[in-house]
């Protein structure tokens, strides 16, 4: 099997890591390219790696820290990657190696170069920023009362404010209209067959919400053909990712830059 067979299947999901610590598509995309152009141009370091996902991750992570100046500059330094690199240290991306892209403790020590032992001191000092991000007021878009009740105990554990859950595309617009949240969660097939994608770009069209989508089908949204959702849980999810989630949106999100 070839670079390019071993590389295909990690690649949507390290697309979705590199925009989740840069807070945009096109500067999580510039990581990835040169990170691939290097990787091409040194087959011989992935081949000693072992496990390609890992391998993927890590040489990413080398990538980001040698040429990082350069392609903020070469974006023209947008606000996010600004951002990221002032107020979003190393436990960030322990805490989304491990609870966002589900590497163990080990593997993400690896990745990052840390012991183990380092890496649960960058997770708790991780877990100890996201619990002290402002609190908000959250939409939860979710037909399945389960899943949408242990999302509401997660999010008000966070402390933020769930103010209701729709469980359709008509309930989700209906209240948004009546109260305008600050974060939405939101899953993709609703109860009516109505779609929680569309909901999502219905919302979008005259707000500006962070939203982060908790699906069983994340395939569906990670295609590459159009503008892709920074934040993407697949079902079922950790709690971990949720918050990990939750943390990273409302950090990036604009209006987070007065605060």
């Amino acid at each position: 099997m070839n670079l390019v067979q071993n590389l295909a299947p990690h690649l949507p999901f390290l697309r979705r890591y590199a925009r989740a610590l840069t807070g945009n598509q096109e500067s999580g995309d510039a990581y990835i390219r040169a990170s691939l152009e290097a990787l091409v141009a040194s087959p011989d370091k992935m081949a000693a790696e072992g496990d390609p996902r890992v391998a993927l991750y890590r040489f990413f992570h080398v990538v980001w820290g040698t040429t990082g100046a350069q392609l903020d500059e070469g974006t023209g330094g947008d606000v996010a990657t600004a951002r990221l690199q002032k107020l979003a240290p190393i436990q960030r991306q322990a805490f989304l190696l491990t609870a966002l892209e589900g590497f163990s403790r080990s593997e993400a020590a690896h990745i990052l170069g840390v012991s183990e032992g380092e890496l649960a001191e960058l997770e708790r000092a991780a877990i100890a920023e996201i619990e002290a991000e402002l609190s908000t007021k959250v939409l939860i878009i979710e037909d399945e009362p389960i899943i949408a009740a242990d999302l509401e105990s997660l999010v008000e554990d966070l402390g933020h404010r769930v103010i209701g859950n729709a469980t359709t595309y008509d309930e989700a617009m209906a209240m948004v209209k009546s109260e305008m949240p600050g974060l939405i969660l939101c899953d993709i097939q609703l109860a009516d067959g109505s779609s929680g994608i569309d909901a999502a770009n219905d919302i979008l069209k005259d707000n500006d919400v962070p939203i982060i989508f908790i699906t069983a089908f994340p395939e569906r949204l990670l295609t590459g053909d159009r503008p892709e959702p920074t934040f993407l849980i697949p079902k079922p999810f950790q709690e971990n990712t949720v918050k990990a989630a939750i943390g990273q949106a409302l950090f990036f999100h604009p209006a987070r830059e007065t605060a």
